[in-house]
């Protein structure tokens, strides 16, 4: 039985924050790996265009590569962003996972990872525009990621129970609109996210 006050096992609220910071993670790496592999074959689509020339014409190659090349920089803007977004997040599940369990700490984790998270939904929404879903992914990221900063506030501190149930409900629902997005699958097989040297933002925002 939970404590009145909130003061759940330290165990207990690890394996919560934990599963949390995972989910958020893993949301981070879908977006980036989807975006990585769009991007990949719009590139393969505009060479089509610039060597097709049968279908539509030189003139009508000549424009589409342009335009490619126009849009180029922002794409690669885009994926570089995503990319660092699923690195912080990776971090943060990194950082938990090699800590003692502390549920400030564990919150703020999972704070982080969200938080990375709604960042690289904001460029998975650049990727695909303005569409219902993709609004409404981005959307639900973001409501996740404050849902994570309630719970790991100074009201919370990551034994509030009912904040750690809202941000829990919040991940769920960043998930679910994810992959009605098309951003993710349920069970994907990701590639592994290097963390790479783990960026200074990161650890003073844990406090570690």
């Amino acid at each position: 039985m939970s404590d009145p006050n909130g003061n759940e096992p330290e165990q207990t609220l690890r394996t919560s924050h934990a599963a949390r910071t995972r989910s958020a993670a893993s949301r981070a790496a879908a977006i980036c790996h989807y975006i990585e592999q769009h991007g990949s074959a719009e590139k393969h689509e505009a060479g089509t265009a610039e060597d097709g020339t049968a279908e539509g014409g030189a003139a009508e190659a000549r424009t589409a590569v342009g335009e490619a090349a126009e849009v180029g920089p922002a794409a690669k803007e885009i994926a570089w962003k995503a990319a660092h977004a699923a690195r912080v997040a990776a971090q943060a599940f990194a950082v938990l996972s090699e800590s003692a369990p502390a549920p400030a700490a564990d919150s703020r984790c999972a704070r982080n990872a969200a938080a990375s998270a709604a960042q690289a939904a904001q460029m998975g929404q650049l990727h695909d525009g303005d569409g219902e879903l993709s609004v409404a992914a981005c959307r639900a990221a973001v409501h996740a990621s404050r849902a994570a900063a309630e719970a790991a506030g100074a009201e919370g501190l990551g034994v509030n129970e009912t904040l750690n149930a809202r941000a829990d409900t919040a991940e769920a629902a960043a998930v679910a609109a994810a992959e009605e997005a098309g951003w993710m699958r349920p069970g994907q097989d990701l590639p592994q996210v290097s963390t790479g040297v783990r960026s200074p933002e990161i650890m003073s925002m844990l406090h570690l």
